[in-house]
């Protein structure tokens, strides 16, 4: 009897203790941190080395081509196919454009292929030609030409309406002489609240230099478009500059070494487009002497509807006069 007694209450013990216990996620004891010892299947005697670990083949250090040296070594033309690309021109009509050197077209070539991607196309005729260049601004002794803003009067102009012009200027006979030719608006400093709250808006504002001190709260709301002599928008013939202004094609270096300006539309004649690209190089070239290098870099000729053709653009260059032989 006793020992019924005593079995039955050892299962009662049992029994409470699991159902008291509050489940969970428990670790099991043998993942315990005490145990791990009795996972280990073997050790290493004492007296005997690891094995040594393999070692690495050296990697020779890759060697950094610059672009200079990239650019020498694509103009061999000696190679079978140049250096870091497929071949020296593809031979079917649809390839892979990033695996060939970039095709340069001449000027003539390239408008008439605008003109027949604007016919497959069937978009607008009279759409935007635009013309991007980018410029070598280095100089010697590790000077670059500081970025500029040009103006160029194109021989074939492709926007009928003529830009706004306002004057400042205080003296009266300033005043006449901008009304004779043209001048939008004319006046001094009682011109400049109504500026500030965008009452009178211009195109291009030109100032003489005896009111130039006192335009200093237009120059935040003016910015680029304020007043300048070093952009030729500061001065005493005003007569000239209205006439500049008002006919003029503004264009900006952007990014340090590029200029992207609207040359033409594309009904225009392959001629005036042409004549238009000439004219346009020929005066950002001006911009750095001769005698260190061509200013133009590379020139892509664009529609507001097609891809970028690289074009040679090297005979509208100014070329250096030639030296008379000294007997």
């Amino acid at each position: 009897m006793a020992a019924s007694m005593y079995c039955l209450r050892t299962v009662v013990h049992s029994c409470q203790r699991h159902i008291v216990k509050q489940p969970g996620f428990g670790i099991p004891s043998t993942c315990s941190k005490t145990n791990w010892g009795a996972l280990r299947f073997y050790v290493i005697p004492a007296g005997v080395k690891r094995p040594a670990k393999k070692l690495k083949k050296e990697e020779k250090p890759k060697v950094m081509i610059t672009k200079e040296e990239l650019e020498e070594k694509r103009k061999d033309t000696s190679r079978i196919k140049p250096y870091g690309f497929t071949a020296w021109k593809p031979v079917d009509d649809v390839y892979v454009a990033r695996y060939y050197p970039k095709q340069i077209i001449q000027p003539e070539m390239a408008v008439e292929m605008l003109k027949t991607f604007q016919r497959l196309d069937f978009t607008s005729p009279d759409q935007a030609v635009y013309l991007q260049l980018k410029l070598d601004m280095k100089l010697e002794k590790k000077r670059k030409v500081d970025p500029f803003v040009g103006y160029v009067l194109f021989p074939f102009p492709f926007v009928k309406k003529l830009n706004k012009v306002l004057v400042f200027t205080e003296k009266a006979e300033d005043i006449e002489t901008a009304k004779n030719n043209g001048a939008a608006v004319v006046g001094g400093t009682e011109l400049i609240p109504e500026i500030l709250n965008d009452d009178v808006q211009a195109d291009f504002y030109i100032a003489t230099p005896d009111i130039l001190s006192k335009l200093n709260l237009l120059k935040n709301k003016l910015r680029k478009k304020f007043p300048k002599t070093k952009r030729g928008s500061v001065g005493n013939d005003i007569a000239n500059m209205i006439k500049l202004f008002e006919n003029c094609y503004e264009y900006i270096v952007e990014r340090e070494c590029f200029i992207r300006i609207k040359i033409a539309t594309l009904d225009m004649p392959l001629e005036h487009i042409v004549a238009n690209m000439h004219t346009l190089i020929k005066d950002v070239s001006q911009h750095k002497p001769m005698d260190l290098g061509p200013l133009v870099e590379t020139a892509i000729l664009a529609s507001a509807t097609s891809e970028s053709l690289y074009i040679d653009f090297q005979k509208f260059l100014p070329q250096e006069p030639a030296k008379s032989e000294e007997n």
